[in-house]
């Protein structure tokens, strides 16, 4: 009987990481937990700012056989049709990846592609990883949409499986059932299996989910610095969340419809924030949102005006 491969790849010895105390892995995967590319604009943006560190940008110490998770026929990878042939194939890789911060500060980048299948074999595969190379604590990023305005702050809901490492309070109030994810499920596992595990969530304007939004990336890390302490230069990723935001103001003053809508989001949030500080419902009174359907018809018209054929600084 030919025996099943393994699920990850783990590399004998990192020297760099003997001695290296409170090490931590930071999770960001590609996919269903990830509006806005919210975690995977913040992970090229650690991988870039490795490359200047002596490690040469960071130096792959597990691999997961993404043919064991990967749907292929659901997300199909690109590959390049040159002339009369096939070439470039660019292969998903779900990796673990050494790093430094701006400090020097070891810490692991696990990313890639949501796992499609086997969560549970991927939970112990990261488990395997966790407890061979001493990580004391897991850090993940995450966004979702929602109907908040891109003027407000960014809202983020903390989590973790061990309420001693929550450094935020909810937004939330009671339970909430919500589509699972890896991610998630790692975190539950991590808990059941005594590994520390915290993350955040990033609430993304519903109206931008499917454009790459950098100014989510920046709350993300800044909340990542915080709990794994680390320091991470964030000024060009700043950049790049102020040339969008830019873009949004300077499409948004040319279609005022569109305009109409954000300013019914604004006065929305504004409404839950106010009833927030008098300590009252966090459901605002006489104050519907705009419909999906509403918001749809509109940002069908914003999506389509930020990415035309016509503009030279639409998103990546």
């Amino acid at each position: 009987m030919i025996p099943s491969p393994r699920l990850v790849h783990i590399v004998d010895e990192v020297p760099e990481l003997d001695g290296v105390e409170n090490l931590a892995l930071v999770v960001a995967l590609e996919g269903f937990l990830d509006a806005g590319s919210a975690g995977a604009l913040a992970c090229q943006h650690l991988v870039r700012a490795g490359a200047f560190s002596a490690d040469g940008g960071g130096v792959v110490v597990a691999t997961f056989d993404v043919d064991q998770l990967h749907d292929y026929r659901a997300r199909r990878p690109p590959l390049t049709f040159a002339r009369d042939h096939y070439e470039a194939y660019e292969a998903p890789r779900l990796v673990v990846r050494m790093l430094r911060d701006a400090g020097g500060t070891p810490y692991l980048l696990l990313h890639g592609p949501e796992p499609d299948i086997r969560w549970e074999a991927f939970c112990r595969g990261v488990r395997e990883v966790i407890e061979r190379l001493d990580v004391a604590l897991v850090v993940s990023m995450g966004s979702v949409p929602m109907a908040v305005p891109h003027t407000r702050p960014i809202a983020i809901t903390h989590h973790a499986n061990n309420p001693d490492l929550l450094t935020g309070t909810s937004p939330w109030r009671g339970e909430l059932r919500v589509p699972s994810s890896a991610q998630a499920l790692l975190e539950v596992r991590l808990g059941e299996w005594g590994h520390d595990a915290q993350g955040f969530v990033a609430h993304v304007p519903h109206y931008l989910a499917q454009l790459d939004y950098p100014r989510a990336s920046v709350f993300l890390l800044e909340q990542v610095e915080l709990a794994a302490r680390l320091t991470v230069d964030l000024d060009e990723l700043r950049a790049a969340a102020d040339e969008r935001e830019e873009e949004i103001g300077r499409y948004l003053s040319a279609n005022s419809e569109v305009q109409d809508v954000v300013t019914a989001l604004e006065q929305q949030y504004d409404t839950f924030a106010r009833a927030e500080e008098e300590g009252s419902s966090l459901l605002a009174e006489d104050e519907p949102l705009p419909t999906g359907e509403e918001i749809g018809r509109q940002f069908e018209q914003f999506l389509a005006g930020l990415e035309g054929p016509d503009e030279t600084g639409g998103a990546s």
